[in-house]
């Protein structure tokens, strides 16, 4: 009997409902925790056949079992977008046609403090493989690097990047991994202020930064074309997810494709995050959702989220040792690649230290190279550990 109540007490657990009242009650990223909890669902549902984790058992793609329709779900079909990286990339491109690089174009430096920002990512990395190691992980070998890759990347606090390597590295965790990193972008107002606030001092933190240049949109067109071969000669493995950035940065920036700068940002934009969180929602099982490795997920979550906090916040100080025109270091929290919340965070603790300090378009040149280096943080794992 006890043997039951507690088989039913993890189908319960791993039906999504948590997700669904940390979307709808509590407003955290509900665009996207409200598909991933229904999906989470759908998949538990006793004989309904929607989603099968043995067609990708081992980070593979069983195309011939996957062909016969009759024992294939509809979840199965979507989540090919997931395993191919074709969602991931698409939002990218949203995400793309949504962003004004003009920030970062005016103030090249910012670019330095989004590379700082990743921080986190390598910080949870190497946490997660010493935790990893522990004898209930259950873990072995090349497993523990790529579940830690895909653990680390959520301090990039991007998303559609952490779905993208964890279904290429730990697919068994995209579940987990998804929803914590989605929940910590959604507690960026509250996880980031004590943090820039402990590193900074009063007077840093009312630094008044002077107004930054025009940009043309000649900068602007060329920045798109410049960074995608950059990044792809660098790193190839970043290509796909900077190249459909840019791609949607073009669209917006060119003058002559604004129906398709509209489409990219509104409705293929909506229609893949639809598909994308469902699909994430199915793999959570309560076989794979209910272990160590999700408790170990969840805390490593919040050490990458503050890693990359204080690495932007502390290079933003050191930079201040070289230069004449200071920089504000709350802006340097904003390297994290949360767009555009972060970036408020920095003008809304700035503010309160002055009322008349504006650090919002400051602050957005460092978040939109997090979103570039948080790719190219994603490509070197993928380069590593595929």
């Amino acid at each position: 009997m006890g043997q039951i109540w507690s088989t039913v007490l993890d189908f319960l657990k791993s039906m999504g409902f948590a997700q669904l009242y940390l979307a709808i009650v509590k407003k955290f990223e509900p665009l996207l925790l409200v598909p991933i909890g229904f999906g989470m669902l759908l998949t538990n549902l006793p004989g309904a056949g929607l989603f099968h984790e043995e067609l990708f058992a081992g980070g593979h793609v069983d195309w011939a079992k996957i062909s016969d329709t009759a024992n294939t779900g509809l979840l199965d079909y979507l989540y090919l977008g997931v395993k191919l990286g074709i969602y991931p990339c698409l939002i990218f491109m949203g995400v793309g046609a949504m962003t004004d690089f003009g920030p970062l174009i005016a103030n090249p430096k910012s670019l330095l403090l989004g590379a700082a920002a990743q921080l986190g990512i390598y910080v949870a990395f190497t946490l997660a493989i010493l935790s990893f190691q522990l004898p209930f992980m259950n873990l072995q070998g090349t497993a523990i690097q790529r579940i830690a890759a895909s653990i680390g990347i959520i301090g990039g606090a991007d998303g559609p990047t952490a779905i993208l390597v964890t279904s290429q590295l730990a697919p068994a965790f995209l579940g987990p991994i998804a929803v914590a990193a989605y929940s910590y972008m959604a507690l960026v107002p509250v996880i980031q202020p004590p943090i820039m606030k402990a590193l900074t001092t009063k007077q840093e933190r009312m630094i008044v930064m002077k107004q930054l240049r025009p940009v043309s949109q000649t900068e602007k067109i060329l920045f798109p074309i410049v960074v995608t071969i950059f990044v792809s000669l660098l790193v190839p493995s970043a290509a796909p997810l900077v190249g459909c950035l840019m791609l949607g940065n073009l669209f917006r920036e060119c003058g002559v494709t604004e129906r398709l700068s509209k489409t990219v940002q509104n409705e293929l934009c909506n229609i893949v995050t639809i598909f994308l969180g469902v699909c994430v929602g199915a793999t959570a099982t309560a076989s794979t959702f209910l272990t160590w490795t999700t408790i170990a997920i969840v805390v490593l979550g919040v050490v990458a989220f503050m890693g990359g906090t204080a690495g932007g916040v502390l290079l933003a100080k050191f930079m201040n040792l070289f230069l004449k025109e200071k920089i504000n270091p709350l802006i340097g929290s904003a390297g994290v690649s949360a767009v555009p919340m972060a970036a408020r965070v920095s003008q809304v603790v700035g503010q309160k230290e002055n009322p008349k300090n504006f650090l919002l378009m400051h602050a957005m040149g460092p978040n939109v190279a997090g979103v570039i280096g948080s790719a190219i943080a994603a490509g070197v794992f993928l380069s590593l550990f595929r």
